[in-house]
């Protein structure tokens, strides 16, 4: 069984239809990827299965349950979170504090500071920097805090808006090979990327949004090498 189904949803902004009827699944342990031009929907997707924006039409299963009309806060419970598209930390407070903070749901003291080792153990720049004011860091820390802050709620499936944007090409090297090790570690991941070519890398399968449609879907490598993508999408 899927761990995230998606049937047939649809999502309008007045009069606009953002998603045409989508439907795609995420099974347990993957690293599922979504490309598309801008404006095709991917964000837009993301935000409706978290409970951010509710869909016109279709349904949202996880885990077996449907959880299409839960708010954001009560699915970030049932072990969903997301990174948001621009990082989106606490400006003004500290990386410890930001932390802490992914770890809001939670009541278990020790798991949470055993969690926050884990943390400063795949990102020891973090660390480094856990008294300092989130916003005085880089766009590449940023981008490590949002991610440490997602999975400090211990998330079964993450949810990852464009993690690549605005880094410098270390940085997105360096962000990519996270992305795989947290998978590796366990957590499912459903990846919103403009870099479809980092993104196909990593994933095992991929979606391709069209102005809200699903215009093709398969193996990641497969896609990798499908003339349409190559031309549309990797600048070939």
């Amino acid at each position: 069984m899927a761990l995230l189904e998606v049937k047939n949803l649809e999502v309008h902004y007045g009069m606009i239809q953002a998603l045409k009827g989508i439907s795609f699944e995420v099974n347990q342990g993957e690293i599922i990827a979504l490309i598309g031009a801008n404006g095709a929907g991917k964000t837009t997707t993301l935000h409706t299965i978290s409970g951010i924006l509710q869909p016109s039409a279709g349904s949202i299963i996880y885990d077996g349950k449907d959880i299409t009309k839960i708010p954001a806060h009560k699915i970030v419970r049932l072990g969903m979170s997301q990174v948001p598209e621009g990082r989106r930390v606490f400006a003004q407070l500290s990386v410890l504090e930001n932390l802490k903070l992914g770890a809001y749901i939670r009541k278990d003291k020790a798991g949470i500071e055993e969690d926050l080792k884990n943390i400063y153990a795949r990102f020891p720049r973090l660390e480094e920097r856990k008294n300092q004011m989130a916003g005085t860091l880089s766009g590449g820390e940023q981008q490590m805090l949002a991610m440490g802050r997602a999975l400090m709620s211990k998330p079964r499936i993450i949810l990852m808006d464009e993690p690549s944007m605005g880094l410098s090409p270390i940085y997105v090297s360096e962000i990519f090979d996270i992305i795989k090790s947290i998978n590796r570690d366990g957590t499912t991941v459903l990846l919103v990327e403009q870099n479809a070519k980092k993104a196909l890398a990593i994933a095992d399968r991929a979606y391709v949004l069209e102005t809200g449609n699903i215009a093709l879907s398969g193996d990641a490598r497969e896609l990798m090498n499908n003339d349409t993508v190559k031309k549309a999408y990797l600048g070939e």
